[in-house]
């Protein structure tokens, strides 16, 4: 055996062990989060939302049924990204994030994970109207029935399904709100983070996230 391949041998097995060592406690954030107030005059601030309005970037998470309706948006028919709208493959690059339908409590905990993940800005998107009041799993013993009870939401699509075109419709109306600079879901989640938090672990059981209690 040549000593370039054991070098690569070890340096393999090095990389192993390191993984290996990491906490589950890792992968999630390590801070509570902070609310971000303008650091901007009116006119630059204003720019700024325009600028936020035409660059959304979406996480690519199908947390439930109402996925299916997301990949034809970007097919030749609808064809978001006309307006700025992109998908993303992880919570650190996106600043939108669609509830897709109903949300059991296991998926919510990943819901969670992925949206404290997120940088601020960000926004979330109800989709369909399992997200506003349970939908048909109003009485589930296993799924929650007010998305915004956990975390803040923006906008509202209401349906089930909707279709793309009411996505984009969505869409739309996120964008005026962050014109405005009323899309302030991120800044709310921060503010009011304990009642989120109590809210979230009234329903998660296995509670294996962070408590910021250090």
């Amino acid at each position: 055996m040549s000593e370039e391949l054991k070098e690569t041998q070890e340096k393999e097995k090095k990389d192993i062990i390191e993984t290996e060592e990491l906490t589950y406690a890792d992968y999630f954030c390590s801070a509570v989060p902070q609310s971000v107030s303008p650091k901007a005059g009116k006119v630059i601030q204003k720019f700024y939302n325009w600028a936020q309005a035409n660059s959304l970037w979406v996480l690519g998470f199908g947390t439930g049924c109402g996925s299916i309706e997301i990949p034809p948006l970007y097919t030749a028919r609808y064809d978001v990204s006309r307006y700025g709208i992109f998908p993303r493959p992880t919570p650190r690059q996106a600043s939108v994030f669609i509830i897709s339908g109903y949300a059991s409590v296991k998926t919510l905990k990943r819901i969670i994970r992925s949206y404290e993940q997120m940088q601020n800005p960000k926004f979330v998107m109800g989709l369909g109207s399992c997200t506003i009041n349970g939908g048909m799993y109003f009485d589930s013993y296993n799924t929650i029935n007010r998305l915004d009870y956990y975390l803040p939401v923006d906008v509202y699509i209401a349906g089930c399904m909707p279709r793309p075109e009411a996505l984009i419709a969505g869409f739309n109306k996120l964008k005026d709100l962050i014109k405005e600079g009323k899309a302030e879901g991120g800044n709310i989640y921060a503010e009011n983070f304990e009642w989120y938090k109590a809210n979230q672990k009234k329903v998660i059981k296995d509670w294996d996230m962070p408590d910021y209690n250090w």
